[in-house]
């Protein structure tokens, strides 16, 4: 799964692991602690874009995107994440098609 962090406000930037933090706490508000224990890991994060790539089981697949969906704020700013893009492979989520340049 590919997702992005998009924030009203940029001026702090995220670490790897305050990113995958606020991704538990999310799944944590929505389903308590038992999703909280909902196995994922982040793959690649670029601190730059706020993306990152996650892997997650196919049972944990709409848990973990149900709370991606609700969470709205970090640190009391806005923000939302955004998927832009879901696979079984995690070599279709290494590029994107639509970026080539065709010769």
């Amino acid at each position: 799964m590919k997702i992005n962090l998009v924030c009203e406000n940029r001026s702090k930037t995220l670490s790897p692991e305050q990113f995958k933090q606020l991704i538990i706490s999310g799944v944590k508000d929505l389903y308590g602690e038992v999703g909280a224990a909902l196995p994922f890991d982040l793959l690649t994060f670029d601190q730059h874009t706020l993306s990152a790539i996650l892997r997650v089981y196919n049972r944990g697949l709409v848990k973990l995107w149900s709370a991606l969906t609700l969470i709205g704020a970090y640190e009391n700013k806005p923000c939302a994440f955004r998927v832009t893009q879901v696979s079984p492979f995690l070599l279709a989520l290494s590029g994107n098609s639509r970026d080539l340049e065709l010769y």
